[in-house]
This record gives C-alpha cells, sequence and structure tokens, in this order.
C-alpha cells in the first residue's frame, strides 16, 4: 500500500513547445500519466488554468509566462532558445510543496529544458512530436552519416526504404530556405544521450524497422498515437478532445453539413495551422475540387481566404463548405468523409490513420515529406500527388488521385489498409497493447524514481 501511494504521489511536469501542433499530443500524453495515477502538470505559456481529475490522478495546466495569452514570435523564439529561468523558477515554486516535481518530460527541440533537469535532480525525459523516421534522419544528420549538399539521388538508411531526396525533411533536402530551423532540429541531439528516456509519439507497428535500429541506439520508447481517448480504446471517461484550442473551431456547422452528406461521400481538405499555398497553388487546388465529382469540406485560414478565386464558394455552395477552421477529429470521425486532403503534418497523419481515413498527399515543407512517402509506399494508406511546373500541383493531378482514391482500384486497396491501421492504433492503446505497457513502463520509472529520491 506504502509503495502505491508513493506511485500516486509522483508529479510530473510536462513542458512543451507553445505552438498547437506541439502542445496537442503532449497534453494527451499527460492525460495518459494522470490517468495512470500520477499528478500532472503541463505548463505552457498559453493562458488557459484548468484542472482535470483523470482516473486516480489529477491534470493541471499552468500558466509559466503571466500577463500573456499568446507568445508573441519573437518571445517564441526566445522560450525556443533559451527558457532556463522560467523553467528553473517553475519547479522552484513548487520545491517546498507536498508535491515536488520528480520528472520532467519536455519537447525534444527544447534541450535546454534537458539541462535543467539534470541540474535539479529531476528525471528527465524527452518527447518528439513527430515520427521515429523522421526522428531518425535528423540522427544522421546530426552525426554527419548525411552531409549537404545531398548528391545521390537514391538515399539508404537503415530501417527506412530507398529514399528520394524529395522524400526527406525540407529543411535537408533544401537546407538553403530555412537554415535556422535545421540548425534547431539538429540541436536536439545535443545532450540527448544525458536523457533517461526518450519518447515518441507513435507506435511500434507502424514503424517498427526504424524503431528496432533507433532501440540499439538510444532509450526510446513508443507512447502513441496521442489521440483523446474517446477515438481510440475509450479507457479515459471523457477524453473526447484536445481541450485546448487555439482555434475557433465552426464545430456546430460543420456537422450539420456533413451529416447530410451520404456516407463515404466528401473530400476533408486541410493544410494545417501553419502551411501558406501560393496564390496559384490555391487556385489549382480550388478548381480541382469544384471540377471533381465529390463534395467536399475545406479549411481555408481567414489570412488565405483573398487567395480563393474570385465567386468560388457561391459557385461551389451546393457541393462545398468553406470553413476557416473545424474540429478536424470530429470530422475525420464522421462517415461522411471518405477521403482526406491533407498536408501531411505529423497529428493530422497520425489522427487519419487512427481513424482509417484514407489520404491524398499534398505535403508542404518540414517533415511533410517523408510522412507522405510512408503513407503512399509503407503503409499504402493514401496516393502523393506529383509537382508539376515551379513545384504548383496541377488541377488535373489533383482530380486524379481524389478519383483514385474514392472510387478506383487502388482505391479499395487502400481503404483496406486504413482500416488495418485504424485497428493497430487502438490496439497499440488498449490493455496489454505495446503503446500502454510503454506508458506502464514509463509510470513504473517515475515511482520507482520517487521512491528512491524520497529516501535521500
Amino acid at each position: 500500500m506504502e509503495k502505491k501511494d508513493r506511485a500516486h504521489m509522483a508529479h510530473v511536469l510536462v513542458l512543451p513547445f507553445p505552438v498547437q501542433g506541439h502542445i496537442y499530443p503532449m497534453l494527451q500524453f499527460a492525460k495518459r500519466l494522470a490517468s495512470k495515477g500520477l499528478k500532472v502538470t503541463v505548463a505552457t505559456p498559453i493562458y488557459a488554468p484548468m484542472s482535470m481529475h483523470i482516473g486516480s490522478g489529477l491534470l493541471k495546466v499552468e500558466h509559466i509566462l503571466a500577463g500573456q495569452d499568446v507568445l508573441a514570435k519573437k518571445e517564441n523564439s526566445d522560450f525556443l532558445a533559451n527558457g532556463s529561468g522560467t523553467l528553473t523558477k517553475l519547479v522552484e515554486k513548487h520545491e517546498g510543496s507536498s508535491d515536488p516535481f520528480c520528472c520532467l518530460v519536455y519537447d525534444i527541440i527544447l534541450p535546454w529544458a534537458l539541462d535543467v533537469a539534470k541540474q535539479l535532480g529531476l528525471y528527465g525525459a524527452s518527447f518528439s512530436t513527430q515520427s521515429c523516421a523522421v526522428d531518425a534522419i535528423y540522427y544522421h544528420m546530426s552525426k554527419g552519416h548525411l552531409t549537404l549538399p545531398l548528391e545521390a539521388t537514391t538515399i539508404s538508411l537503415p530501417g527506412f526504404p530507398d529514399l528520394r531526396i524529395s522524400d526527406l525533411p525540407s529543411f535537408i533536402s533544401e537546407p538553403k530556405s530555412h537554415p535556422r530551423i535545421l540548425e534547431i532540429v539538429l540541436n536536439q541531439f545535443s545532450n540527448l544521450e544525458k536523457a533517461d528516456l526518450i519518447l515518441v509519439n507513435t507506435l511500434d507497428k507502424l514503424e517498427d524497422e526504424v524503431v528496432r535500429w533507433m532501440e540499439g541506439l538510444l532509450p526510446v520508447m513508443m507512447i502513441g498515437p496521442t489521440l483523446p481517448s474517446l477515438y481510440l480504446d475509450n479507457l479515459i471517461e471523457g477524453d473526447n478532445s484536445y481541450n485546448i484550442d487555439l482555434s475557433n473551431p465552426n464545430s456546430d456547422l460543420c456537422k450539420k453539413w456533413l451529416d447530410e452528406r451520404p456516407t463515404a461521400s466528401v473530400v476533408y481538405v486541410s493544410f494545417g495551422s501553419v502551411a501558406n499555398l501560393e496564390a496559384d497553388q490555391m487556385e489549382e487546388l480550388a478548381y480541382g475540387l469544384k471540377e471533381g465529382n465529390n463534395n467536399f469540406l475545406w479549411v481555408v485560414r481567414e489570412s488565405e481566404h483573398n487567395k480563393l478565386p474570385s465567386k468560388f464558394v457561391e459557385e461551389t455552395i451546393e457541393k462545398g463548405l468553406v470553413v476557416t477552421w473545424c474540429p478536424q477529429l470530429e470530422v475525420l470521425a464522421h462517415k461522411a468523409v471518405g477521403c482526406f486532403l491533407t498536408h501531411c503534418g505529423w497529428n493530422s497523419t497520425l489522427e487519419a490513420l487512427s481513424l482509417g481515413v484514407p489520404m491524398v498527399a499534398m505535403p508542404q515543407w518540414t517533415d511533410q515529406p517523408t510522412n507522405a512517402k510512408y503513407i503512399e509506399d509503407v503503409w499504402g494508406v493514401g496516393l502523393r500527388v506529383k509537382m508539376g511546373e515551379k513545384g504548383v500541383v496541377r488541377r488535373k493531378e489533383m482530380k486524379d488521385c481524389i478519383r483514385e482514391v474514392m472510387e478506383g482500384e487502388r482505391g479499395k486497396e487502400i481503404r483496406m489498409n486504413a482500416n488495418k491501421w485504424r485497428e493497430f492504433a487502438k490496439e497499440a492503446l488498449a490493455e496489454g497493447g505495446s503503446s500502454n505497457n510503454n506508458i506502464e513502463e514509463f509510470v513504473a520509472k517515475v515511482s520507482v524514481f520517487k521512491a528512491s529520491h524520497s529516501l535521500l
């Protein structure tokens, strides 16, 4: 009983990088820990005071930079480079309380956080919000196994299928495009060997070969996919959303519109919260959807609306709905959705895989080309569009890919594969599943660490 009580007293601090695509998966992992009996605090510069009782544990979201609701770009950049002082103050504030932190789970792109954890005597676990494959590619780059400029047309790496240069993360395939970001993603390995554990938002079966290779080098543990429990195992009561939304989703409008469409008749189109399409690409996409056979639900951020063709919304009102944002999980889970035209961000990819939705992959930058490679060639759950002149995907190419996924012979196999991966995702987080077992092992490690340090 005493050991169990100590386990329930363990207090974990979770530190994501403060953008939506990083907060969501780490918040969901925090819920998993709380459901296993730990007390968990998620520290974010975004003002969101919230506490949830999850099973026998407690999850709290704490605002760590008073007076700021959302970080400005400069402040965000400063936090990325060095937030050591802010983190140290938060840990020290809890030091004299009845439940001091014993473990820090930090976003892998904030390596300074691990230095703070070690200085303050905490168990330090890194959390990767990208695929294991992308982590491995950056690891090879950081160790000098890939040197720029890349000259070979085909890249061979252990645990990978053969990769074209266009299959690599854009920071490597186009190193001059974002040199500062390339430096940041490589810097995540600067002190990673000091981490007690490296948590990756994926599941073993999804990337089995590269996972096995990484396990031979580093203490990695697959704990994904990090979706709300309702969409996977339904083991966490009331966990039906990400709980923090930095946008204003048109939930009621989207649901009503989808409810009125036939099963598997809708192409859902979204390029995430960051990607910006050029005006000519927006025009090709718009006419591809307009001329296609299917209904479509297209998320076009307010800042992108001026790139739509004149009167496009009015002229497609019978078959299309254009919104500034939507509850993506609810949309992907809806029976009316038959295909997801996606930028292949890792969160969106995992959501589609976990919900069995076939994809048309249209990657833009960062890790998305690698995710698209796996979507088409490894998992067989979608088709990747081919670029035309000047890097623009033409309307005919989009129409052909959508038609093949929705109606063609390859589409039948793609839907079968999508259903297979959906079951694997559910299995991973169910009782006895690989990711669930790994999370329980992590809880045990933290609890033992807490108990041993309480005796010092």
